[in-house]
């Protein structure tokens, strides 16, 4: 495989690109993911929330081959910094490390800590525990 490209976005950059965002997440989160009005407010939180967040992408060429999307929470100590929402890789693109790679920049880039959801029976759920993250706490959530 040719060389993959990573890189921090800027929030303009992500303005731009949001729709094309939302699309990839949706193709490619499978049956983990999210309908797609649901990963835009995940968008427009980076964009035009004063806490913001931060969009690592990696590109294949001029092809896109994976994304995270993470949000600044604004708290701290009780609660971990960042949420990663958001992280998948073209299906093409996958098991050649792209994750990891990504999961790797954002860690060295925001030095802080990062939360996230992930289903038990998600693949994925390995590279993240193998990356450092652990399950402290069961989630639970009341709507009414």
């Amino acid at each position: 495989m040719s060389e993959i490209n990573y890189k921090k976005l800027s929030i303009e950059e992500v303005q731009t690109q949001k729709e094309s965002f939302i699309a990839f997440l949706y193709q490619h989160l499978d049956q983990f993911g999210d309908d797609q009005e649901s990963i835009k407010k995940c968008f427009d939180y980076i964009t035009d929330d004063p806490r913001g967040g931060v969009v690592y992408c990696a590109h294949h060429g001029d092809t896109l081959a994976g994304l995270t999307a993470i949000l600044h929470t604004g708290m701290q100590g009780f609660a971990p910094e960042n949420f990663l929402v958001y992280i998948a890789v073209d299906n093409q693109f996958r098991g050649n490390g792209i994750g990891k790679k990504i999961i790797d920049i954002a860690k060295a880039d925001l030095k802080s800590a990062i939360c996230l959801h992930v289903e038990p029976d998600n693949p994925a759920k390995r590279l993240y525990e193998r990356e450092g993250f652990t399950n402290k706490y069961l989630e639970m959530r009341y709507h009414p």
